[in-house]
């Protein structure tokens, strides 16, 4: 049996965001996993001009590229990536799919406020520059094009009816302290997937970026651990 592995990364995000597991599954499986950069996406944002339709037809291709070549596929989507791997998956059967931080509903905003609250105070004391956090936003807020946040809204509203649709094993993984998607989004995507086999997993450590979290290392056991079942 040939496995094929399709991640996809988040809105304003670039392959790095889940390249960590990609690494991972690397090290230790014969899979060909694809890991695309979405239009307008990736270290150096240009969104301007870019649709949601694009997105999932770029990510729909890779799939397409994989699903020639191999007759069992997985799917893992990370935040809106998560939102079209559950598109792909209802349409196309696939056999597995892992949801990270998925983005079936957005912004914990108690979360958000304690990030903020946490820059504040690193500010104050002088300390802003080592907040990770920080860094990692302050470049994606400068460049992100302001009305294809619209285009991520749209992408989560196409894709979501079509959870109903997905009948095989889900893994649903979220960090507990994610400021962007609020924890009762795993538990709505757990009630909207109907699949009879799935699980959801909270991260006590992690935030967004969840294959960069302090937790990664238990994430990516469980991955490996619910691709390898039967």
């Amino acid at each position: 049996m040939s496995i094929g592995c399709l991640c996809i990364h988040g809105y304003t995000g670039s392959p790095d965001e889940v390249q960590p597991l990609v690494d991972f599954l690397e090290a230790r499986t014969d899979w060909e996993i694809a890991n695309p950069t979405l239009p307008g996406h990736g270290e150096n944002l240009d969104l301007e001009g870019h649709y949601y339709q694009e997105w999932i037809a770029t990510a729909e291709l890779a799939l397409l590229h994989l699903m020639k070549r191999h007759d069992t596929i997985y799917i893992i989507g990370f935040s809106m990536g998560g939102m079209i791997a559950a598109y792909l998956t209802a349409k196309y059967h696939l056999d597995r799919l892992v949801l990270l931080s998925a983005a079936g509903k957005y912004v914990s905003l108690p979360q958000m406020y304690k990030d903020i609250l946490a820059m504040v105070a690193d500010a104050w004391n002088g300390v802003l520059a080592d907040n990770e956090l920080f860094l990692r936003y302050q470049k994606k807020l400068k460049d992100t094009y302001l009305f294809s946040t619209f285009e991520f809204m749209k992408c989560v509203q196409f894709t979501r009816p079509y959870l109903h649709q997905v009948r095989c094993p889900v893994l649903i993984i979220q960090g507990e302290l994610d400021g962007m998607v609020p924890k009762k989004a795993a538990l709505y995507l757990e009630e909207e997937i109907p699949s009879e086999e799935k699980e959801v997993i909270f991260l006590k450590k992690s935030k967004h970026l969840i294959c960069h979290g302090d937790d990664s290392e238990e994430l990516f056991d469980k991955v490996m651990d619910f691709v390898s079942q039967p």
